[in-house]
């Protein structure tokens, strides 16, 4: 099994297979338009157009389970993404990522990454979650919006990413997947 087995809908309502991503290395992201860490929307981007060319896509998951942090409707969300940081990766629909309701791909995703090694225990969204929201912390459960996974060509979970992990700090885990 990969990350090809799933489908998912795009913000504009076209389900397509994760297959059609295949032979690309991707990065699988939840997001949200007023968290924040939104502004690492602009770093994304500028991953997506730094190696778009040598098969690389990132692939845009908005989650509003973290401090409904993302509150709009699936046309909302990606017009704020364009309008607002130029996104032209694609955005898919509003899913969860968490819970009986989660969407199968983040399902497998946990699954295949269940920590994320770089989550800083001493950092503030750390502290947050350990004083009023603990049970973000316990097993796989993604942790809040941003975490990252990198995905390489043959559609295997690499790593896991924390939501503070910069996009720029992910640059040569990318490299390092195009060169092979």
């Amino acid at each position: 099994m990969s990350v090809y087995s799933f489908k998912a809908k795009l913000s504009d309502g076209e389900e397509i297979s994760l297959d059609t991503y295949k032979g690309k290395v991707m990065l699988i992201v939840n997001t949200a338009s007023k968290c924040g860490f939104t502004p690492q929307y602009e770093g994304l981007e500028k991953l997506y157009e730094t190696y778009k060319e040598n098969g690389f896509t990132i692939l845009g998951f908005p989650c509003n389970q973290f401090g409904g942090q993302e509150p709009g409707s699936n046309e909302e969300i990606s017009s704020f993404c364009y309008l607002n940081y130029n996104v032209t990766f694609p955005i898919f629909q509003k899913i969860d990522v968490n819970g009986e309701n989660a969407h199968p791909l983040y399902q497998y995703l946990r699954e295949q990454a269940p920590e994320d090694l770089d989550f800083d225990k001493e950092g503030s969204l750390y502290k947050v979650l350990r004083d009023k929201m603990p049970d973000l912390l316990e097993g796989s459960k993604i942790r809040w919006n941003f975490t990252k996974f990198l995905i390489d060509q043959n559609g295997n979970v690499v790593k896991r990413f924390a939501p503070t992990t910069k996009p720029e700090e992910i640059a040569g885990y990318i490299e390092n997947l195009l060169v092979k």
